[in-house]
């Protein structure tokens, strides 16, 4: 993008490359993603075949960023068009190049297109470029919330020999002085087991 002023995209023709099911994205799209990964100082124009859609007219929808329809002409003589009335404007002839178009960069995969817009002074790169920086603008931006609960700190398990010496002390000597160190207890309603209430203990006489 080093010297670019105005960028020229053969919209179908990116459409088409970002493309991934089989309907095409709608125009409307492109505009949030491909602002987003180009210079703010550089006047995007979007060019499409065919008639306009509804809600983009040629007009600038969005800041430095403009849809244009090639209605009955098609989209590359619109865009060798734009790049040809630069050049004329600064002296150089019909189909000539001029210092003036070295500041356009042209977007289209067309062999034919390119060698156009190349002999008239401008540059010209594949769709697959600016689909690469459209793709590495996304993957650097923040993203927003966690897209995982976070992983609860572990706590050190003390080991098994350290257990059984810590109820050894506790049940040794320790009391239950209402700060918390006692030996457990069965909670309220809680019951504890004593044996069987109709069986004699053993040892005891039979009656």
């Amino acid at each position: 993008m080093t010297g670019t002023t105005r960028l020229l995209v053969d919209g179908t023709n990116l459409l088409h490359q970002l493309s991934t099911g089989p309907e095409r994205q709608p125009p409307a799209a492109l505009i949030g993603r491909l602002r987003a990964a180009i210079p703010p100082d550089v006047a995007i124009e979007l060019v499409f075949d065919g008639p306009a859609e509804r809600g983009l007219r040629g007009e600038r929808i969005a800041h430095g960023v403009s849809v244009r329809y090639g209605g009955r002409h098609t989209a590359d003589t619109i865009l060798v068009t734009l790049v040809e009335d630069v050049a004329m404007a600064a002296g150089a002839p019909a189909g000539g190049g001029s210092l003036a178009t070295e500041s356009i960069l042209v977007v289209t995969d067309d062999r034919a297109l390119r060698y156009a817009i190349q002999h008239r002074g401008a540059r010209t790169a594949g769709a697959s470029w600016l689909v690469q920086r459209m793709a590495r603008n996304k993957l650097s931006s923040p993203s927003v919330g966690n897209a995982r609960p976070p992983v609860p700190p572990r706590v050190k398990q003390p080991a098994p020999g350290s257990i059984r010496s810590m109820a050894g002390a506790r049940g040794a000597g320790a009391t239950d002085d209402g700060d918390g160190d006692s030996t457990w207890s069965p909670g309220r309603g809680a019951t504890r087991k004593v044996g069987n209430g109709k069986r004699a203990p053993k040892g005891s006489p039979k009656r």
